[in-house]
């Protein structure tokens, strides 16, 4: 008979507010995310960390979800693909992924997005080298990634002509 470890109630910091949560400290932050706060735009991919499609901003750095425990983030300010858009306005990552066909399928394409977030606020002009870097941890099965890049380098040059 095994024993299941005792819950932990944590304040988490997702998308600019504290949640409040209960779950056992060997859920990972994935895991978290979507069974006990709800939040499913984080996906499942093949949990080793091989993939990318559960990757979130954790202190403006992108992170593998699946490989990370919750606990380890307490205290840190977490952002979700669902943080992305603001006041009902797509990031400009979103709306040229969807304006030049880079998102097929889409189960891959939250990951995809805050990878390039958190690239082009680390690096608001990258090259073509740079953003296929910052999107290297990031599969996709149903695209040649030639759009995605494209997307990246369309959303970088809107987001400088707007500063």
């Amino acid at each position: 008979m095994s024993i299941a470890p005792a819950k932990i109630l944590a304040s988490l910091s997702i998308n600019g507010s504290v949640v409040e949560c209960a779950f056992n400290p060997n859920k990972t932050l994935l895991e978290v995310l979507r069974e006990d706060v709800g939040l499913t735009g984080t996906k499942h991919g093949c949990e080793m960390g091989h993939c990318g499609a559960c990757t979130v901003i954790v202190d403006d750095l992108p992170v593998l979800s699946c490989l990370t425990l919750a606990v380890e983030s307490i205290g840190h300010e977490i952002r979700t693909i669902e943080g992305v858009a603001r006041d009902g306005v797509l990031h400009p990552v979103q709306r040229a992924l969807a304006e030049s066909g880079g998102a097929q399928c889409g189960y891959c394409t939250p990951g995809i997005i805050m990878s390039a977030v958190a690239l082009l606020e680390q690096n608001p002009a990258p090259t073509r080298e740079d953003v296929a870097q910052g999107l290297s941890g990031n599969l996709c099965r149903c695209t040649g990634y030639t759009k995605i890049i494209e997307a990246v380098e369309n959303a970088s040059a809107e987001l400088r002509s707007a500063r």
